[in-house]
């Protein structure tokens, strides 16, 4: 018998900003995608397995009755649409300001108020946002500070470190957490419920924040890691509400004519590369990859699709700009206190919650099929939980029997990780080696995504111009993320310190930041178009979860690797060594990737799968 396929929603995610069908997510993961496969029927309507519905016959792609008991197929309203681009308003703030500026500051800033110097357990820690370049007071990057280190469960960690382990944990809990709970993204009536439960936990979480201090170091890192993981799990529900929207949108049910059909929620593939933290996103938002027909065309559903989720992306971005803005403001007239950081996140929370109301009010549940459930069995949790976790182990085997495929994943693990690693450090190591205060960091996170947005724009054009492939375009764009490490790792000669280079100036961190996120900007679209081409046709969703799943998974080991190594040495400088590997060791595996044997190995796998259809179609009729 073929085996039986388990539909999961991959995770949003996580490293660029190439977000738009121009081009990442898509995602600062930022894609969702459904493990299952698909087949068009006579009319070349995109049916999937246990979506066969009732079609008009005068009015092709448009349905007439709902496929299961509870589907609502009430045409998408405006104010329903509105309050999807709501809850962009509301969350993406999260990514911006919270995880993506002032947490590892305020993180790093308590454990620096508990802690104490290494080796001398009565001398306190001085605040970094006092220290100067190189983090000396008043040094010029040739003297080093005293080693800080905070006492957590009876080690001595330090503090740069915390940061580190809190950003792994809260990836690596989020991993699981939205692998869990993907089926429900799809399946069943609790798509909306799961969403608001995660929002209204991540804000309150936030919340909290403003009413911890250094005592209670711990209690700041689970708040942390609550926000991260709630965050990433109420996008990926927030995501699978907009191939709904566009399915039911009036304007494609009053189109005649063919139309491509937009798959369930979880099988559109939203594309998150990060900019920040893993699933927190700089630039924020997600999209659709919309797919052209094959006369290079894009559909009618494909358009509205892209045009409302570059819509949310648009949202998202302004909304947490303008935030990021607004808690400068606060940070910059309050003196750069760690009560003014508090605050920041303290405002952050208020905004996701109260924003999230108007999606509260407006959109509408928009039940999914029923979990799929053999003869006698009864809906629990376990049910959705072992369905989105067969899923993803049946695509892993899949992916084994495909050479390029698994050539590309293991270098897409080391890529993702190191620039997830980046830009997780980046703040952290601005802050205690370089002695940037709070309002500076915060501009890095404006910076960052605006060049990203450029970047996204520019590398098509660039990519065009030079005559590079995308396998070159993606190589290149590795080694220049490579020159980030290496460029820090050379401040550790005297003569480039001495000239002001080697990021032991806070300038630098300013240009290093437009560089990363240009950088970025393209990296993530050229990595899934690659991808893409290797995949077997009607196994898109499901691969596509695999890479975004690999994606989150690998952003586990890299900012933990880098808290040890600081943890050992004492500079999160001596990190950038790991870093550098990280990303140099993925390019020979990119280089023997061969896509026309990928191609040819795509259409052996489907052809074997649909000659083990037709023996088991034999044997029921039989």
């Amino acid at each position: 018998m073929a085996e039986e396929s388990y539909p999961l929603s991959s995770m949003n995610n996580s490293e660029g900003v190439q977000r738009t069908s121009h081009s990442r997510h898509s995602s600062r993961g930022n894609g969702t995608a459904l493990l299952g496969d698909n087949m068009d029927d006579d009319n070349g309507i995109t049916v999937f397995p246990g979506d066969e519905r009732d079609w008009d016959s005068e009015e092709e792609g448009v349905r007439t009755t709902p496929a299961y008991p509870d589907e609502d197929i009430r045409p998408t309203s405006q104010k329903e649409i509105y309050g999807w681009y709501s809850y962009a308003w509301a969350s993406e703030v999260f990514a911006i300001c919270a995880m993506g500026s002032f947490i590892p500051v305020l993180l790093e800033q308590l454990a620096r108020e508990k802690g104490h110097i290494l080796g001398s357990p009565e001398s306190r820690c001085k605040s970094s946002e006092n220290m100067g370049p190189g983090g000396a007071s008043g040094g010029n990057g040739g003297v080093k500070a005293p080693v800080c280190v905070v006492d957590i469960m009876g080690f001595e960690i330090n503090t740069a470190s915390f940061v580190m382990y809190t950003f792994s944990l809260s990836v690596m809990f989020q991993a699981l957490v939205i692998i869990s709970m993907s089926g429900a993204a799809d399946h069943g009536r609790y798509r909306k419920q799961l969403l608001l439960i995660f929002a209204y936990i991540g804000a309150v979480a936030c919340i909290l924040m403003l009413f911890v201090n250094a005592q209670w170091v711990g209690t700041a890192s689970l708040l942390a890691q609550i926000g991260n993981v709630t965050f990433g799990a109420s996008y990926v529900l927030m995501n699978s509400f907009l191939p709904l929207i566009v399915r039911n949108h009036p304007s494609l049910k009053n189109t005649s004519g063919p139309q491509t059909r937009l798959p369930n929620a979880s099988q559109i593939s939203l594309e998150d590369e990060d900019i920040g933290a893993e699933d927190a996103t700089l630039l924020g938002g997600r999209t659709t990859s919309a797919k052209p027909e094959s006369n290079g065309k894009m559909t009618p559903a494909m358009r509205l699709s892209t045009g409302i989720s570059s819509n949310g992306i648009a949202i998202g971005y302004c909304g947490g700009v303008i935030l990021q803005i607004l808690c400068i403001m606060i940070v910059v007239s309050s003196g750069s206190t760690t009560n003014s950081l508090q605050v920041s996140v303290f405002c952050v929370g208020l905004w996701w919650f109260f924003f999230t109301i108007p999606s509260a009010m407006t959109l509408r549940p928009r039940p999914g099929p029923p979990l799929p459930l053999h003869d006698g069995e009864k809906f629990n949790c376990v049910k959705y939980i072992t369905y989105s976790w067969l899923g993803l182990f049946q695509t892993i085997r899949q992916a084994s029997k495909l050479r390029d495929v698994s050539l590309f994943l293991v270098a897409w693990f080391m890529v993702s990780d190191g620039v997830a690693t980046i830009a997780s450090s980046a703040i952290v190591f601005a802050k205690t080696n370089l002695g940037m205060s709070p309002p500076q960091l915060a501009a890095i996170g404006v910076i960052m995504p605006i060049s990203g947005v450029i970047g996204a724009f520019s590398w098509p054009k660039i990519s065009h111009w030079a005559g590079w492939s995308v396998g070159q375009t993606i190589s290149i764009c590795i080694s220049m993320f490579a020159l980030i490490p290496l460029y820090g790792l050379m401040g550790l000669l005297k003569p480039v310190q001495d000239a002001g280079f080697g990021l032991t100036r806070p300038g630098e961190m300013y240009a290093l930041a437009i560089w990363f996120g240009f950088v970025l900007g393209g990296q993530g679209g050229y990595c899934r178009s690659l991808f893409s081409e290797l995949l077997p046709r009607g196994s898109e969703a499901a691969f596509f979860a695999l890479y975004a799943i690999t994606d989150k998974g690998s952003s586990i080991f890299g900012p933990t690797i880098v808290g040890l190594i600081t943890d050992r040495w004492g500079d999160i400088r001596l990190a950038f060594w790991f870093i550098l590997g990280l990303l140099l060791v993925p390019l020979p595996f990119l280089y023997f990737v061969d896509v026309h044997r990928g191609k040819q190995a795509a259409e052996d796998f489907v052809r074997e799968r649909e000659a083990r259809e037709a023996e088991d179609r034999d044997e029921n009729f039989s």
